[in-house]
């Protein structure tokens, strides 16, 4: 027996309709895909048309941002520049002349001294009872001596009345000749105790500056110690010395030559900074065959003791000057495979390669020999991102064009994120 529910055969089933909860569901979903498109839809027109090609006759080379200069005209001095040693003027080695104990020093370590002033003592004692027994020999030659001379007039007199022998005379004449040396000898000899004597006191024979104390009081000293007792080195005015290649020879010779005062200026080596200046005073009298190089020194003034012995700086030294010598800043300056090139600007705003010869360097500037004039303007900064022809702008004029656009685009930016959060809403 067949249900009534059953499929009959050759009848089509009607199909379920859906339900209310999915309908609903599907209308959430095309909503929340058109208010994507609403925002996206924007940026994707912006972004295609910035990676779409340029039309043919509207694309424009962009310039490029620099820095110029001009090319200046100036006069410049001619320097030559060596490694250098700053050395005391004059380094002398305290030591004692006399035997004796090292009885009291009157300097500080590090300390300024002027010439002539005391700087230890010995003790004296022995030294003084010395010259005292000195003096003592001399009284009693010179009271012999005395005798002796009264005697000799005495028998001068006798000879005369023939009461005395000749011999007995020349005799007494021989006596005072003696006596005369041994007071001579005794005067010497005072002189010898007199200058031991002050070896005790020890005083500074130049003016300078006090190094370490070597040793200290109460130490026996003798005077063949090899150390001595300090150093004093004469700081103020102080010494340069330096070498220069052998080939800066001539034109050093030629300056000496002329008579003029070649000046020397002391330069920190990390800072290029200036530590002192003075005069030269000394070109060598020879060649170092070893190390092909001549060897100068200077006198510098050193009031704030900038310059300190044993030193190494850089030495200036200025053999003249260059008038209306052709002066560009170093960084326009640029090696290629052909040599030395500046980028010169054209009256069109193009940077084109030219080559050029630089004579110097001095002080942060390059003296050009070949290659540029006077006024042409001339890349300082900026030439790695240089081509041959390219259009070049100042770099500051480059930052001002683009703060508008940049700005623009901000605005642009924050227009569409309102946009697209109003509409999310």
């Amino acid at each position: 027996m067949n249900s009534n529910n059953a499929p009959q055969p050759g009848r089509v089933q009607p199909q379920a309709a859906p339900s209310r909860g999915r309908i609903k569901a599907w209308g959430l979903t095309a909503v929340a895909a058109a208010l994507a498109l609403a925002v996206l839809a924007p940026q994707w027109q912006a972004h295609s048309s910035e990676n779409a090609p340029a039309k043919k006759g509207t694309e424009t080379a962009a310039k490029v941002p620099v820095h110029t200069t001009t090319v200046q005209e100036r006069d410049m001095p001619i320097a030559v520049t060596g490694m250098g040693t700053v050395v005391p003027i004059a380094s002398v080695t305290i030591r004692t002349r006399v035997d004796g104990q090292l009885d009291k020093v009157e300097f500080r370590e590090g300390q300024d001294v002027k010439a002539g002033q005391v700087l230890a003592r010995l003790d004296a004692r022995t030294y003084e009872a010395q010259l005292q027994q000195v003096l003592a020999q001399k009284a009693k030659d010179e009271a012999s001596l005395a005798n002796a001379r009264v005697d000799l007039q005495r028998y001068t007199d006798l000879i005369r009345d023939e009461a005395t022998t000749r011999q007995t005379l020349e005799t007494q004449k021989s006596l005072v000749r003696q006596l005369e040396a041994s007071v001579q000898n005794d005067a010497a000899q005072v002189s010898l105790a007199r200058v031991n004597l002050s070896f005790t006191t020890i005083a500074s024979p130049i003016s300078g500056r006090v190094g370490a104390r070597l040793v200290d009081p109460g130490n026996i000293v003798h005077a063949a110690d090899s150390n001595g007792l300090l150093v004093v080195n004469q700081i103020d005015p102080i010494a340069l010395q330096f070498t220069l290649p052998q080939e800066k020879f001539q034109a050093v010779n030629r300056a000496i030559k002329s008579g003029q005062t070649l000046s020397v200026q002391a330069l920190d080596q990390g800072s290029r900074e200036p530590l002192g200046s003075g005069e030269l005073t000394l070109l060598n009298n020879q060649i170092d065959t070893s190390t092909g190089t001549i060897t100068l020194k200077a006198r510098l003034r050193n009031p704030d003791h900038a310059l300190w012995p044993g030193q190494a700086v850089n030495a200036r030294l200025v053999l003249g000057t260059r008038a209306h010598a052709l002066v560009v800043p170093n960084s326009v300056v640029q090696r290629g495979q052909d040599g030395l090139f500046a980028y010169v600007v054209d009256a069109q705003g193009k940077a084109q390669m030219q080559s050029i010869e630089v004579s110097s360097t001095e002080g942060g500037y390059s003296v050009i020999g070949k290659g540029l004039q006077a006024g042409q303007r001339v890349v300082s900064d900026g030439q790695y991102r240089l081509t041959p022809g390219a259009q070049v702008v100042e770099t500051g004029a480059a930052a001002n064009q683009g703060k508008p656009g940049a700005a623009a685009d901000s605005r642009a930016g924050a227009s569409a994120q309102d946009a697209g959060s109003r509409s999310a809403a």
